[in-house]
């Protein structure tokens, strides 16, 4: 049975006496440096000598190398996940590293001596920070890894307590079922959410509706997120009686004529190829050629045209409008 956490079951003295330290200090080391601090923690931010550590210092943080976080009792690891194995950081056996993506632990990239535990904000980096001054908090998958010392857990609900993750709950998820289910919604869902979105622009072009009015019902209106931020907040039952009765019918009427189209087999190849660690093989391969295929990609799908397309549109509709 799934696992949730609350406040209710963190105690901030679980890390009496425990020194803790933060590597990284962008878009998710600052923020959780900063929420812990609130909190009542001591964090010390460990940062190549570069911009992020004069803004560290300016923050009022101790800074140190990045060597120095291997003497803390609990450490956070926040830079980008391939950028984990090489910051030859070298744990000992008591203390927790602890990582806000799953993916390093899942695909065996990062195995520190010690406790090894992952907390991972369903949240933007600076968002995580917003959510937490503002009172509201965010919902976090959250697990453990390796509990050798005994107090892998407390240690770890207790960090996600001070960050505010347990406010809005946390659910617990192994890293490997994090890292997964992450790297899913980008690579099984989002591509199949394009192609039909493709496939929807294609007819309503064909019906003879100019692209721009298709851009603003798909996105550009807002109204998309809006309804989202419903489902968030009030669920889909809810949600549907803001809606038209023609809307309802139309929407649940024709809920079955997609059927046929059967995604699942191509689904579950991408998730499985995710699963088995091949896609953390290849982006090691890539990386390594220095993201020659990744720029041609963002070339084709994100290029230059597309980018003075929406800039065009932005300017004549939406928040940005050139009145």
């Amino acid at each position: 049975m799934t696992r949730f956490f609350y406040e209710s079951d963190a105690d901030l003295s679980a890390l009496d006496g425990q020194s803790v330290a933060i590597v990284g200090y962008g878009n998710q080391g600052r923020p959780w440096a900063l929420n812990l601090r609130d909190s009542g923690l001591d964090p010390m931010v460990c940062v190549r000598n570069d911009d992020s550590a004069r803004q560290a210092a300016a923050d009022g943080f101790e800074v140190g190398a990045i060597a120095a976080a291997d003497a803390a009792d609990v450490l956070c690891i926040l830079v980008p996940d391939d950028a984990i194995p090489g910051l030859g950081l070298a744990r000992r056996k008591g203390q927790l590293t602890i990582v806000a993506s799953g993916y390093c632990y899942a695909f065996g990239r990062y195995d520190p001596a010690g406790d090894q535990a992952m907390i991972a904000p369903r949240m933007l980096g600076p968002e995580v920070r917003s959510c937490y001054v503002e009172g509201a908090g965010f919902i976090t998958g959250l697990g453990v890894q390796r509990d050798d010392s005994g107090t892998a857990l407390a240690r770890t609900l207790a960090v996600a307590k001070a960050l505010g993750g347990l406010r809005e709950g946390a659910i617990e998820l192994s890293p490997h079922q994090e890292a997964v289910l992450d790297l899913a919604v980008e690579q099984v869902l989002s591509p199949a959410l394009t192609h039909v979105n493709g496939a929807f622009v294609g007819t309503m072009l064909e019906m003879g509706i100019p692209l721009e009015a298709i851009l603003t019902e798909l996105f550009l209106s807002g109204e998309v997120e809006r309804n989202f931020g419903l489902l968030r907040t009030e669920g889909f039952v809810a949600q549907l009686e803001h809606h038209s009765p023609a809307s309802q019918y139309g929407q649940l009427s024709r809920r079955g004529r997609f059927d046929a189209l059967d995604f699942g087999p191509i689904m579950k190849a991408i998730a499985d190829n995710i699963a088995s660690g091949g896609f953390a093989d290849e982006w090691d391969a890539e990386s390594a050629a220095g993201y020659a295929k990744l720029r041609e990609l963002k070339e084709i799908h994100a290029g230059e045209g597309i980018k003075a397309m929406e800039d065009d549109l932005m300017r004549k509709l939406g928040p940005g409008v050139n009145r």
